[in-house]
């Protein structure tokens, strides 16, 4: 049964363009049906990392507590879901081959922010500070308006949790950045200003990374732009490379995304909080 419908529209200042209207269906992950997409998803979150972390066991681990997180879907329950919200109790499931990399990974991507890595040290050895794993990740596509309404579930399934299985001091946040370089950005942005009307569509898709903002210090984006809500909500938060190298090395003639990974504590009293903000910041008209 869907937890939740709502409507998005997908519009373009273009007269040429067609406004498309799509209902997105919330439901609880389904074991029978979800597995490759959320598998897919998993893959797209951890980049070139993913075969670092049993995604299979991982995959199952999501799917063995089908009451907790929301898979958002489009043509009903038997579909593959279009995005994924979920979270893990990192300290009940220690022994699980996925959580076991992924407490390594942390700890080892941690270690240049001193204060997240001795937080995260201390978290790790602790067993009463349990830690929430939260796991979010949808299609390019996927507007951010589907976000705020997959928290709010959330919280309300986390309050309702009567056995303390799901009662966490910290969550963390894994999320997708990208790097540019001033060339990058500089041929990005001019792709986007001398795109003529009638091909807007497709200059939109080549161009969708361009930065909308004034370029950061280590020209680092991110790609899901409920990431402001969450760093501000953060105790601690790291931008870090990649493990695996990029199947194509980067030169001074290379052009593709930098993608990279961002790990952010947040703390579960700043959480509610949090799923207030983002809920006010993508309402949907």
């Amino acid at each position: 049964m869907a937890k939740r419908k709502t409507a998005q529209d997908e519009s373009d200042s273009d007269s040429d363009v067609s406004m498309i209207d799509v209902d997105f269906d919330f439901f609880n992950p389904n074991p029978d049906v979800d597995y490759q997409a959320i598998k897919r998803l998993l893959v797209q979150l951890f980049q070139r990392d993913a075969d670092l972390f049993h995604l299979h066991e991982l995959t199952e681990l999501i799917l063995s507590q089908p009451t907790i997180g929301t898979a958002v879907k489009t043509d009903g329950q038997e579909s593959d879901p279009y995005a994924l919200l979920t979270v893990i109790n990192m300290h009940a499931h220690q022994d699980n081959p996925s959580i076991k990399a992924l407490v390594a990974y942390f700890l080892q991507k941690s270690s240049p922010n001193s204060a997240l890595h001795a937080s995260l040290q201390t978290l790790f050895s602790q067993t009463q500070n349990n830690v929430g794993l939260i796991i979010c990740e949808r299609l390019i596509n996927m507007p951010v308006q589907v976000i705020p309404p997959m928290y709010r579930m959330l919280k309300d399934e986390l309050q309702g949790d009567g056995n303390g299985a799901f009662r966490f001091s910290h969550f963390i946040v894994i999320s997708r950045t990208y790097h540019l370089s001033v060339e990058e950005e500089t041929y990005l942005t001019n792709m986007k200003s001398k795109s003529p009307s009638n091909k807007k569509k497709k200059a939109k898709a080549a161009t969708s990374n361009a930065p909308t903002t004034s370029r950061p210090a280590d020209g680092v984006y991110s790609f899901h732009p409920e990431d402001e809500f969450i760093m501000k909500s953060s105790a601690h938060a790291i931008d870090y490379a990649f493990t695996a190298a990029p199947t194509e090395p980067r030169d001074s003639e290379s052009f593709g995304l930098d993608t990279r990974g961002r790990l952010m504590l947040v703390p579960s009293d700043r959480f509610e909080n949090l799923v207030q903000t983002m809920s006010e910041a993508y309402a949907v008209a």
